[in-house]
This record gives C-alpha cells, structure tokens and sequence, in this order.
C-alpha cells in the first residue's frame, strides 16, 4: 500500500532546528544516533529532544500527561556548543513530564508515534491521539507537528505482541499502513496539518534491497548500523528539506554501498 507524504515545504531558513519526539526506543532507534551526524556533515544545527519511555504507546502518554507525571528520559542530541560536553553530543538530563517539555521548551518539530505492538491496531489510537495533538497544539502553535510512522518486525521475529498479525511481516505492515491512513484522517479532523516521516515505509523499502530482512538487531529494534541509519535518513530529508542521497556522512559500521542502498530507501520512501 502506497502512502502519501504530508505537503510541506520549510518556508523559513531555520538557523537552529530544534525537535521535540514524544516517543519510545523507536525513536531512540530513528533519531538519537545518527540524525545529529547528518545535519552536522552540512554544517546544520541541530537540537533533538527525545521523551524516552519503553515501549510507550498513545493510551500511556495520554496517561501520563493527564496525571502530569515525570515519567520520561530526557534524552537531549546536538551539534551546538552548548551541549559538546556531552558524549557525542548526547546527554540524559532529569526525568520530565510531557507537559514541562512542552511548556519550557521551542521546538520547529513536534513527533508523535504509535507503540509498534499497537501500530497496526485502529482501535488503539483514539480517543488518546487527538488528546495529545490538542495538547501539543495548545502548548506550541507554531511547531510543524509530525506522525512517525513505525516498521513492521522482522520476519523472525520473536516479540511477544507478533502474534496479533499472525507473527506475518506482510500482514503487520498492511495493517500499520491502513492505521496511518487512519491518522492522516484524524488529523485532518481536527484541522492540523502535519508531516508524514514514513520510517516504516523507508524500512520496508530496503529490505526489498540487497539489504535483506536484516534491518533489525532483535526482531524489532533498528540495527545500530544501516537500521538507523536509514530511519535517520528519512528525518534529514524532512527536517532539512535536503536530498539525502547528496549527505557524505556515513558511520564506520557502514559500507558505501549499504549507504546508497539506505538513503535510497529513504529517500524513495519520502518522495514516492
């Protein structure tokens, strides 16, 4: 199933791009590693702040927002100075509540996603989706708001919630395209325009390349290679408004052709 990209365009050349994920480890998989080192090659800054909690899916952050509990890693990636003392450019601050992030901070991109056992369930979305979106949207107007699309297992895989699309990567997939078409209907519901970062759609794509079913380290996280590296690849072109496919960067775990085969994935993915 095709899937169409939010229409967006950066309309202001941002000097400092500064990111919100409400997120789990799929974005620590999509946007804690390698993000950084993509903008950092074209002399991009960048500063990404990832709400961290394990396997966190809609209900739970509507949940912990509506008790306004710290429950969150503060997890904070960058290229500016003020944050080169940490290692890579990455620190873990104090635990955070969603609404201290939201109030404290200025972010140009705001991302919401979906717990991957829960990503191609319909009935797991709302009422929780349209909680956060008016929320974030009360907290920061002017932030683009994005939906992060999540990947289907591996075919192997061993996660215990695999069962509920028959352990059948195909089936998974079908139905975590079907629920981001759902999201892009409730999204335009409530009048919000936001961006598609269709990581899924980018991982998908190259396991249909010499790349193989082996994007994942454990059935279900981003190896910490090209895995990553594609997903991070997907959130240069639409944060940057760049060709991916003209970035040099690449990590030393990553052959020049594992390269080309992950930014044209995602590239591919963000552009079909």
């Amino acid at each position: 199933m095709l899937l169409s990209t939010f229409n967006f365009q950066l309309s202001t050349v941002l000097l400092v791009i500064r990111v919100l994920c409400i997120g789990n480890s799929f974005s620590w998989d999509a946007v804690e590693q390698e993000l950084v080192p993509l903008c950092a090659e074209k002399g991009i800054e960048v500063e990404v702040h990832n709400l961290y909690y394990g396997g966190c899916s809609l209900q739970q952050h509507a949940q912990f927002l509506l008790k306004d509990t710290a429950s969150y890693s503060h997890r904070v990636c960058s290229n500016l100075p003020s944050l080169q003392g940490g290692v890579g450019g990455r620190l873990i601050k104090d635990t955070i509540s969603l609404r201290q992030a939201l109030r404290d901070g200025r972010y140009d991109f705001i991302s919401l996603q979906q717990a991957s056992h829960d990503s191609g369930i319909r009935s797991t979305y709302e009422p929780w989706l349209s909680l956060l979106v008016d929320t974030v949207r009360a907290y920061q107007p002017r932030a683009q708001l994005c939906w992060m699309q999540t990947w289907a297992y591996s075919r192997d895989a061993k996660h215990p919630a695999y069962p509920r699309y028959h352990s059948d990567q195909q089936e998974m997939w079908d139905s975590i395209c079907a629920c981001t078409g759902y999201v892009q209907e409730v999204f335009s519901r409530l009048q919000v325009n936001c961006l598609l970062l269709p990581c899924g759609e980018a991982i998908q794509r190259a396991r249909r390349t010499k790349l193989g079913d082996t994007m994942c380290r454990d059935g279900y996280h981003l190896n910490y290679s090209y895995g990553r590296y594609t997903a991070a690849c997907v959130w240069y072109e639409l944060i940057t408004g760049k060709d991916v496919r003209c970035n040099r960067y690449r990590p030393d775990s990553m052959t020049r052709r594992q390269q080309r085969l992950s930014q044209r994935s995602a590239h591919r993915a963000v552009h079909h």
